[in-house]
Formats: structure tokens, C-alpha cells, sequence
């Protein structure tokens, strides 16, 4: 049940938009083994005047924070972060210098889902 958020600069068309989340959603899948049907997507557009960046960072830049379950394994984020850039560029032509990926990962004592806490449920997810 990955949480994602992303940040891009305003001025994409809705096409773009829906390209950028079905490949950062593509990317999950391979990569995490998620279901195809476990979207939590966030898309926010800033004004380019909200939105500094580093020198060389194009119209582009895609800023994307995962929020993950705990416990996947360092492979497993890699080839997370590979598989989003890798879709993202061949998709979009988004550079890979322009991607900038942070993945977080809240104990399941910090999750709540259907009042519960997560850590009281028994969930079962791809970890390796």
C-alpha cells in the first residue's frame, strides 16, 4: 500500500499527467510486487514560482516521496527508484537528472487503515 506523492512545475497537459502516474504506478508494481489495483497517488502542480530548484533541473523536474511499509529490502528500493526513472524517461523523456525520489518508512504503529492500526493486523507484504 505504498502512499505516493508527486510534485511537478504547472503547464502539463492532462495526457502527460496520467502517463506520469500509470509509470510511477508501473514502476511500483515491478518492482514491489504491489497489486495492479493498489494505487495511492497524489499529483501537485506548483507554480513556478513555488517551485526552486537546482541549477540544470529542467521544466521537468519530478520530485516523488514514497511512503512505504517498513522492511523491503535495499535491493528491493533500488530497483524501485531504477524502475520509476527508467519508465518516467522512456515514457516522458524525463531525464534521470531530473527525478528526485525519497522513500520513507513509518513503523505500522504510524499507519492507521480502516481504524485500525496497521501494526494489529497481520499484513502481509513482499519484503525481498
Amino acid at each position: 500500500m505504498p502512499l505516493v506523492r508527486i510534485e511537478i512545475i504547472k503547464g502539463q497537459s492532462k495526457e502527460y499527467k496520467k502517463t506520469l502516474l500509470q509509470s510511477v504506478h508501473d514502476g511500483l508494481v515491478s518492482a514491489l510486487s504491489i497489486p495492479d489495483d493498489d494505487r495511492n497517488q497524489r499529483l501537485y502542480e506548483l507554480d513556478e514560482c513555488c517551485y526552486e530548484r537546482s541549477p540544470g533541473k529542467t521544466e521537468k523536474f519530478t520530485f516523488i516521496e514514497l511512503t512505504l511499509f517498513p522492511g523491503r529490502s535495499t535491493e528491493m528500493k533500488k530497483m524501485t527508484i531504477s524502475e520509476i526513472t527508467r519508465f518516467l524517461e522512456e515514457r516522458l523523456h524525463i531525464s534521470p537528472t531530473d527525478v528526485f525520489i525519497i522513500i520513507n518508512e513509518p513503523q505500522l504503529e504510524n499507519w492507521g487503515l480502516r481504524g485500525e492500526q496497521a501494526s494489529e493486523m497481520g499484513l502481509e507484504y513482499k519484503r525481498e
